[in-house]
């Protein structure tokens, strides 16, 4: 959730961890703070802006850390904020994650005489550090780090050991950035590529000693543990708006640049068939499986279940799809011949990296798809698939959420090839339909000034329903999730046929529905859903296929999609339903990109 960044090097630290903590705001703003050895702490309430004018120009220091925080002990306030210090104002600390026993270990500490001024638990873990140092930064959080219960990427300083900042992970994310000026630690690369592309990801358990010219990674209790420099291909332009007035609406665009990178290398046209090489030695396996379980939260949960869709139909794969914050606390039951694909954009998410967790204990095969290269789900699972859908800023999943339909096409395609569910033509003919994917989505995309004054016109409800079926139920929940995360407005998804038990009730003539409605082999029972919302008097804006008449005649509004192969189809009627959530949060007045009480990758359970 928080963002976090440390610097030891040669150059002003001020600027530099300003720097990134812009880079990384979309991962909470609720608070900031930044401190340096010479000028000292500065802490604001709110986003970086409010931070930036606060911190001194005239400071010399190479070193510091800096932290934005989305809050969860403790409420936004100044005292609050990052970063926490003792009494003494000797230890400094960030943190991202929770400490599960601070109440115990506060009460400890507070029995010493130990004072505190807020109500997080970093403070306590600030806290807990003082009471462990003598002299020695690293001896310190060792000691400390081993009272500790919960979650936590930490990075520490001591004021009378400027020279170094010690970091440490357990259940969030933190990697360690080497540049030619110096040594960082941040929870997020994105943060650091303005520096370096050469990256130490931690894993559980490690602590890092970062310097100015040397790093060392140890366990918690000082064992030194080899890591390998991993060099990322993203870059800085990437993580820039490039000329679009938010995130959102840049990461909406490059929707077929993504589709490009996400299929580049993965066709075998003449074949119809796909090839992906990071499942590859696992292929026979996959044949041979009885049944897959997928876990994902938020879109990601939306795009599994539109996989399950796609694998029963087309590979006669039993599957099933669970919330990741659900699948680990139930009782499971996998045979032999199970596997679980996890879903995850950043590839951190906390409550699917569980699930992924006990999957391995049950002793299945464990499969991810994830956006970030080094993230701890792409580590920790047997094999998987990258998005290369390049870095997505905007909280709001867009292009990341579209990637991943596409790879559930390609895991469709790949299985039914091999469990010969699916024929070489068919096979051929969903090849081809990918293969001009990225054109088909600009014909949407080049709709959206009509989808803009479609949302002002929706701007104004306070109310909505999405309703679909099969493939397009799950895509119906997507464009419900996107219009209350970045709109506000309260909206619900539907698949078709249950309207009649239960919501059709709360419709009347200010309740719009959205419907998902193209000529598919449900489109007959979409239309007479259609007809049942019109009887009640409710406004309809309908996604049809190009030419449909039928629809046109009984809906207020209506946005048309090119035709394509029905497992295609749902990516087409996603962008649609992110451009509207897009214009209708913009014409409500509202920062799409940062929506009040989110954060971009839930790392904390």
């Amino acid at each position: 959730m928080c963002g976090i960044i440390g610097y030891v090097g040669s150059r002003s630290a001020s600027p530099i961890l300003l720097e990134g903590l812009r880079t990384l705001e979309y991962r909470g703003y609720d608070s900031a703070g930044i401190y340096v050895p010479d000028t000292g702490v500065v802490k604001s309430v709110g986003p970086i802006a409010e931070l930036e004018p606060k911190v001194p120009n005239d400071s010399y220091a190479t070193s510091g850390i800096a932290h934005t925080r989305w809050a969860t002990h403790g409420a936004p306030t100044l005292e609050n904020a990052h970063p926490h210090t003792d009494e003494a104002e000797t230890i400094w600390l960030v943190h991202n994650g929770i400490i599960e026993n601070y109440q115990e270990l506060k009460t400890k500490l507070d029995g010493e005489g130990v004072r505190f001024y807020g109500d997080t638990d970093t403070e306590v873990l600030a806290k807990l550090i003082a009471s462990c140092y003598t002299d020695d930064i690293v001896g310190a959080v060792q000691a400390a780090l081993t009272q500790v219960r919960g979650a936590y990427g930490i990075a520490v300083m001591s004021s009378t050991e400027p020279d170094v900042v010690v970091g440490a992970r357990l259940g969030s994310p933190l990697v360690v950035g080497l540049s030619a000026h110096g040594n960082f630690v941040a929870s997020d690369t994105s943060a650091l590529l303005a520096h370096t592309k050469d990256m130490v990801y931690l894993e559980d358990g490690e602590m890092v000693v970062v310097r100015k010219d040397e790093y060392l990674v140890t366990d918690i209790v000082g064992n030194e543990v080899a890591k390998q420099i991993e060099t990322i291909d993203w870059s800085v332009e990437a993580v820039k708006k490039d000329g679009f007035d938010h995130f959102m609406m840049k990461e909406i665009m490059e929707a077929p640049q993504v589709i490009e990178n996400t299929l580049r290398g993965r066709l075998l046209p003449e074949a119809g068939r796909a090839r992906l090489g990071g499942i590859e030695d696992k292929v026979a396996t996959l044949r041979n499986l009885s049944h897959i379980q997928l876990v994902g939260c938020g879109s990601a949960y939306f795009a599994g279940s539109v996989y399950r869709y796609m694998f029963e139909e087309y590979t006669d794969l039993p599957s099933a799809v669970e919330l990741g914050s659900e699948y680990r606390y139930k009782r499971n039951h996998p045979d032999a011949k199970s596997a679980l694909i996890a879903i995850s954009q950043s590839g951190e998410t906390a409550d699917t990296l569980a699930s992924i967790r006990e999957a391995k204990r049950l002793n299945m095969l464990t499969l991810g798809v994830v956006n970030v290269v080094g993230s701890t789900i792409a580590r920790e699972t047997d094999a998987g698939v990258y998005n290369h859908a390049g870095p997505e800023i905007a909280v709001a999943s867009t292009k990341a959420f579209i990637s991943q339909l596409t790879i559930g096409v390609l895991l469709t395609l790949l299985l039914g090839r091999e469990r010969g569910t699916i024929t070489q033509e068919e096979g051929m003919e969903i090849v081809a339909s990918l293969q001009a994917l990225p054109q088909t989505l600009q014909t949407v995309l080049d709709q959206k000034a009509s989808i803009a004054n479609i949302g002002k016109r929706y701007a104004n409800y306070r109310d909505a329903i999405f309703m679909g079926r099969k493939l397009h139920a799950p895509i119906a929940y997507e464009g419900a999730l996107k219009l209350k995360e970045v709109a506000y407005t309260h909206s619900e998804g539907y698949a078709g046929g249950e309207l009649k038990h239960g919501p059709i009730a709360m419709l009347d003539e200010v309740f719009p529905v959205i419907a998902l409605a193209p000529q598919d082999d449900v489109y007959e029972k979409m239309v007479s859903n259609i007809a049942e919302v019109k009887a009640r008097q409710a406004p309809v804006l309908a996604l049809v296929s190009e030419g449909d008449k039928a629809v046109k005649a009984l809906v207020d509004d209506v946005i048309e999609l090119p035709n394509v192969h029905p497992l295609v189809q749902p990516i087409v009627s996603t962008v649609p339903l992110h451009l509207l959530a897009y214009y209708i949060g913009i014409e409500k007045g509202y920062n799409v990109d940062r929506p009040r009480n989110l954060a971009k990758s839930v790392t904390v359970e």
